[in-house]
């Protein structure tokens, strides 16, 4: 199996649980202050505000390649944790097939993924007829001989901190790396309404955010497949939704859109991270944090900072926002994750320097989890 076979020979990283950073942290913040990869160092941090944390994320690295991972459930984390055992062996397998990564291999990758995910809820429904209606955004990053491929589907983002060749030795610019896939965005709204003329529903203001049919704001994404498929979208579970949906065609779509750029001298670092951090932060504001800090803990640094944000908004002090639990926590702000990935450029020094594979998962669920489960979830199927 090429799940088992994947992950068997790595390193595992399943460290510092429930709130690792210390006296007075956060007790649903989960962080790595920082680790090695190929071309670098990275640094990962999440916090939780659902019942269940939502979003996955992990970072797998070899001497030759680093592979990043972002998944942003919705409905529930089924989605999401699937997406986290899935991918990345696919990924794997169809590089090794095709003689290493390309934008085929990322889609094909992806293809497999929401495949075996459709067939998983063809399983269930029976029992489970909600699982039709969980899905998830998914962001990769992938760093292979100083080429850099970055796929989306949904609302987590990707931006780069690029220093600024002949201007002022401290200075850096934001540059987005991938589409956001959100019916908040015009050009995303009229790409829909240009694929459904027949349809005049197909986007609608409601509850006060555009949706797609009124429903939910992503038009890409693993999962929710009662959006692609007619014949789950019949149950009456999904009345709460008001009429029945009529669906002539898939409203929504896996296919990723796909960036591909070689790295250049000024590319300083990458930032992954699910929406939960850019409701909160301009991806200007993100680099700029990076750029003056640190690099130990600067993934826990972006998620205090917004925080700090929605503490704001609420006209609340931080250290209260803290202390509030989660499910309750969903009202001031969304699960947050952030990878931060440093690229240093080494020529030829990667083997002497990093000579394991090893993948670095964030914890399924930071406020129950220990370790064990940790891994025990990460190679053993949901359902």
């Amino acid at each position: 199996m090429v799940l088992r076979s994947f992950y068997r020979p790595l390193e595992r990283c399943f460290v510092g649980l429930r709130g690792c950073g210390g006296g007075g942290s956060d007790g649903l913040l989960w962080h790595t202050d920082l680790k090695p990869h190929a071309s670098g160092d990275y640094s990962i941090a999440v916090v939780q505000a659902n019942s269940s944390l939502e979003d996955q994320s992990q970072v797998f690295s070899s001497p030759s390649a680093t592979y990043i991972g972002v998944y942003d459930g919705h409905g529930g984390p089924e989605a999401s944790r699937f997406v986290n055992k899935r991918l990345f062996p696919h990924l794997h397998e169809f590089a090794k097939e095709q003689g290493g990564l390309s934008v085929d291999v990322i889609k094909k990758a992806f293809h497999a993924t929401e495949e075996e995910f459709l067939h998983l809820v063809r399983r269930a429904f029976p029992a489970q007829p909600q699982i039709a209606s969980v899905g998830s955004c998914c962001l990769v990053g992938a760093i292979s001989n100083d080429e850099l491929y970055v796929a989306n589907l949904g609302d987590s983002r990707a931006v780069l901190g690029r220093g600024v060749l002949g201007g002022e030795k401290n200075s850096i610019v934001a540059e987005r790396l991938s589409d956001d896939h959100n019916v908040a965005v015009e050009e995303v709204r009229k790409e829909l309404e240009a694929l459904h003329p027949d349809d005049s529903h197909i986007v609608v203001y409601s509850r006060g955010v555009w949706r797609v049919k009124g429903i939910i704001q992503v038009s890409r994404s693993i999962g929710d497949v009662y959006l692609k498929r007619p014949e789950f979208n019949r149950n009456p579970i999904f009345q709460q939704f008001g009429n029945p949906i009529s669906l002539k065609r898939p409203v929504m779509t896996a296919e990723p859109s796909v960036l591909f750029r070689k790295l250049r001298p000024q590319d300083l670092f990458l930032i992954f991270a699910s929406d939960g951090l850019w409701e909160q932060l301009s991806d200007e504001a993100a680099v700029d944090i990076v750029f003056k800090s640190p690099r130990a803990g600067i993934a826990k640094r972006l998620v205090g900072a917004a925080i700090k944000e929605a503490a704001k908004k609420k006209e609340m002090r931080y250290n209260d926002i803290k202390k509030i639990e989660r499910g309750i926590r969903r009202h001031f702000h969304d699960d947050i994750t952030v990878i931060v990935i440093y690229l240093d450029h080494q020529k030829g020094s990667s083997n002497s320097r990093f000579k394991h594979n090893t993948v670095c998962s964030a914890p399924v669920d930071i406020f129950s989890l220990n370790a064990d489960e940790a891994e025990d979830d990460l190679l053993h199927p949901v359902f």
